[in-house]
């Protein structure tokens, strides 16, 4: 009998990054791109933004040359929202050339730098179609979603990302990482109704909605509120990592669980030891020290403990 060897596909791995516009999806993956390249990875970045004209970072494929929002406008007679539409629509149906775009980078990590319109990663299936095409070409990605962390001054902006977020979770269908971006910024917007930890690991929202109970415009939405808590709180899937993408610590926190969820810690690409992959298992680990060290940077204005906010409440 002759033996048949068995050639197993190539694993690609990588991370889609999603969100909405403004919350610095551009930043993160120029800022990633430079970490990823000083820890010694093979770094790829894809621009998803048919939108997006100006790139700070080094991009190996351009959607632009596909497609571009400003010639959909023009030809199509489309406002923004229905054009990037549009140009989703178009690429999921050209797969191919994204196909053979990305073969010549077969030995990289990748990066994809998406558009920041809501609706694709919450209603619309066509960016859902493209990442589920990329599984079936053998890519092992996470969802990296960011949200900025001003949300946190306000509740009733904070209920309505916990919404967003746990809606784009559901509709992408990736292993999925939340982050609260922009994080050397916080102070900037005010006084945090509790501590950075409440919001990272979204605990008991009652204590939130008494706090916009206090408010009387948002007073008379109570039940809507205390509904749309409920629903986050059922599922119980929502979590933050904080992000400041100047900072070495808080990048490598965010590298750690990205790693972790498309199971880039497990594989065989790098040398790796023990430890290393045991540091990745534990996840609890990185959001609580993730956490801690942004805490501990944050200037606490009110100065309270979370405990005591509760008990004030």
């Amino acid at each position: 009998m002759s033996s048949h060897t068995v050639v197993k596909p190539s694993l690609c791995f990588g991370q889609v990054v999603i969100g909405p516009a403004g919350s610095g999806k551009t930043t993160y993956c120029r800022g990633m791109q430079e970490f990823l390249t000083s820890l010694g990875r093979k770094v790829v970045v894809v621009n998803m933004d048919p939108a997006n004209e100006t790139l700070p970072y080094s991009c190996a494929v351009n959607i632009s040359e596909l497609v571009t929002l400003d010639d959909v406008m023009e030809s199509m007679k489309l406002g923004p929202n229905g054009g990037l539409l549009y140009c989703m629509e178009y690429v999921e149906a050209n797969l191919d050339w994204l196909q053979n775009k990305l073969k010549e980078h077969s030995d990289c990590y990748f990066l994809f730098d998406c558009p920041g319109q809501v609706e694709l990663y919450t209603h619309q299936s066509s960016v859902k179609n493209i990442f589920s095409q990329l599984a079936k070409w053998n890519f092992r990605l996470t969802s990296v979603h960011l949200v900025d962390s001003h949300y946190c001054a306000d509740p009733a902006k904070f209920i309505s990302v916990l919404c967003t977020s746990l809606s784009t979770m559901l509709h992408v269908e990736l292993p999925h990482v939340n982050i609260l971006s922009k994080m050397d910024l916080i102070e900037q917007y005010g006084k945090l109704a509790f501590n950075l930890d409440f919001y990272t690991e979204v605990m008991d929202l009652t204590y939130l909605l008494d706090h916009l109970a206090a408010d009387p415009f948002f007073k008379k939405f109570h039940r809507l509120n205390e509904k749309l808590a409920e629903v986050i709180q059922d599922y119980s899937l929502v979590s933050f990592v904080p992000l400041n993408v100047q900072d070495r610590e808080s990048m490598i926190q965010v590298l750690r669980t990205v790693d972790k969820a498309n199971g880039y810690c497990f594989g065989d690409l790098e040398e790796r030891n023990l430890q290393a992959m045991m540091s990745a298992a534990v996840g609890a680990d990185f959001q609580f020290d993730s956490t801690l060290g942004v805490q501990e940077r944050y200037v606490e204005t009110s100065g309270k403990t979370l405990e005591e906010e509760m008990m004030d409440l």
